[in-house]
């Protein structure tokens, strides 16, 4: 269908760029709404910080469940209409859950949240990928929405900060609510109510395996989320959901093997190339979730406040453009990926390892900016053209099949990602903790001097003398944290450092990487998850 028949004749190109991209940007924020700020969403709902992670993975375990069964939607209902019916749903939800008050209500609206969000982003993102004329409209337009991605965390915390510092938490869901209503009315009004792609009828919807699949992916949360805290297998819910996770997934599969209209081609597992993907964006996955221990750095041990850590991570957001603008052109010029994706991984290991020796008690946040453009940078050169490379590696028929998985990983790993710092920072921590107790025990005089540095400097600012002897305890435990925590900082970083640098060995050593040329010109992107 050709633009002019799909928006009004007097629609400039630039006008329905920046309108979809208007409705899109407010449609990627809604994913991290929920962790924006989680001490405010503890606070607010008293649940734990678990919940709100769960929360947030119960909306991408809805994308992902959702994400093969969505095109059968696009293809069936009018592209204006569709997108009136998942705005107007996803404006419900949004007023829902600035009405809920309870975790058991939340969780269910997040996971309605995640569907239509699923729709609304995969009409954002044709609409983009028809406004680039170029030959290369694809390579560009998955570069502009994944970069869209990896900067949503940090421009929703930074969005999200004056309005919790001002209001109650749940008044960002009324905002991200007027947020969506200009750009929703924008693209509305200069549209024409007709279809991007044949219609096909809505029968035989395979229902049961996004059941199956969705009940997996909600259950592997669950177990990510909550297995540490619950330690792992002393827990029933835990043992059985880690059973139920395999268990599903591989009915879902062999029950896909037997479908004349498969809900995923499972044959996508055939082609050698995929698996290198997946491999690759596993471990991007895990090296660029260590990122928010840097925020949590700036705002536990430097004390920043919300509202400036977030700023000061708009330099993060910054070296992300430079990157996907560079692996973008790079990609187009047909350059080899093996070089592409060694010095996006280099860079990465660069961070990591040079954040080692500046995780410090006291410093100078200017002293970052570099290192934080440095590993936006990084990321942009590989989020892009790792997708790229995904959806490449299989024949047109099985493209959308291709993303869908990618999806699947993605959250998988995001999921394993969280697991990972939690259980990691428990891990060290205790280590840290018992070896600098160790050390105060041995060493009693020293102990003795803080404390009496402490409270000399409380009695110095006014405070009673026995009030200072107990605050200066507690001053001495939080310093302690502050060194347990910064040990468990460069204990992790190095670690994926070093992931870093043995990625770059395999790519090395995987020559096929430079025989797969990236071609997606003729591959309709599916819904895109993040």
């Amino acid at each position: 269908m050709a633009d002019k028949q799909l928006f009004k004749a007097w629609v400039p190109r630039w006008l329905i760029f920046l309108t979809t991209l208007l409705l899109l940007l407010p449609t990627l924020l809604l994913f991290a709404m929920s962790t924006a700020n989680v001490s405010a969403a503890v606070g607010y709902y008293g649940i734990e910080p678990a919940d709100v992670q769960f929360s947030l993975l119960v909306f991408y375990a809805a994308i992902a469940a959702f994400t093969p069964l969505e095109t059968r939607f696009f293809n069936r209902i009018a592209t204006k209409e569709y997108l009136l019916i998942c705005l107007s749903l996803q404006l419900v939800f949004a007023y829902g859950v600035y009405h809920s008050h309870h975790l058991g209500v939340i969780l269910p609206i997040r996971f309605l949240q995640g569907i239509v969000n699923c729709g609304t982003t995969s009409i954002c993102l044709n609409l983009l990928f028809r406004q680039l004329k170029s030959d290369h409209a694809r390579e560009i337009g998955y570069s502009i929405f994944y970069g869209l991605i990896l900067c949503v965390a940090p421009l929703t915390s930074l969005m999200a900060a004056p309005l919790i510092d001002q209001y109650d938490y749940k008044v960002i869901y009324k905002a991200i609510t007027f947020c969506i209503i200009p750009g929703a009315i924008m693209l509305l009004s200069i549209m024409h109510n007709v279809r991007l792609s044949r219609k096909t009828p809505l029968y035989q919807l395979d229902w049961v395996s996004f059941v199956l699949y969705a009940g997996a992916l909600v259950l592997l949360a669950y177990v990510l989320v909550y297995g540490q805290q619950l330690n792992w297998f002393d827990d029933p819910m835990v043992r059985y959901g880690a059973f139920l996770v395999p268990f599903l997934l591989l009915m879902n599969y062999w029950r896909q093997k037997s479908l004349k209209r498969p809900y995923v081609y499972v044959e996508i597992f055939r082609y050698k190339n995929i698996w290198i993907g997946l491999l690759l964006l596993v471990i991007l996955y895990l090296v660029r979730g260590s990122f928010n221990l840097t925020s949590q750095y700036f705002a536990q041990v430097l004390g920043m406040d919300p509202i400036h850590t977030y700023r000061f991570l708009l330099w993060n957001m910054l070296g992300v453009v430079i990157g996907c603008t560079i692996s973008t052109r790079l990609v187009i010029l047909k350059k080899s990926l093996q070089a592409l994706w060694c010095t996006g991984f280099a860079l990465l290991a660069i961070y990591h390892a040079v954040m080692v020796h500046f995780f410090s008690t006291e410093a100078n946040p200017s002293h970052y900016i570099l290192l934080l453009i440095l590993q936006g940078v990084g990321a942009g050169l590989l989020m892009g053209p790792i997708v790229l490379f995904i959806i490449s590696s299989v024949p047109t028929v099985l493209s959308k099949s291709a993303s869908a998985i990618g999806v699947f990983v993605r959250f998988s790993t995001f999921s394993l990602s969280l697991a990972s710092l939690n259980f990691y920072q428990l891990y060290f921590e205790k280590i840290h903790s018992n070896q600098l107790a160790e050390g105060l025990n041995q060493s009693n005089s020293l102990l003795t001097q803080r404390l009496s540095l402490y409270q000399q400097a409380l009695s110095a600012s006014g405070m009673p003398h026995d009030q200072a002897g107990r605050a200066a305890h507690a001053l001495l435990a939080k310093s302690m944290h502050k060194q347990d925590f910064l040990r468990f900082c460069m204990d992790y970083y190095q670690l994926m450092a070093i992931i870093c640098v043995i990625t770059i060995v395999l790519i090395l050593l995987m020559p096929i990487i430079n025989k797969t040329i990236i071609n997606v010109k003729n591959k309709q992107p599916a819904a895109a998850g993040f």
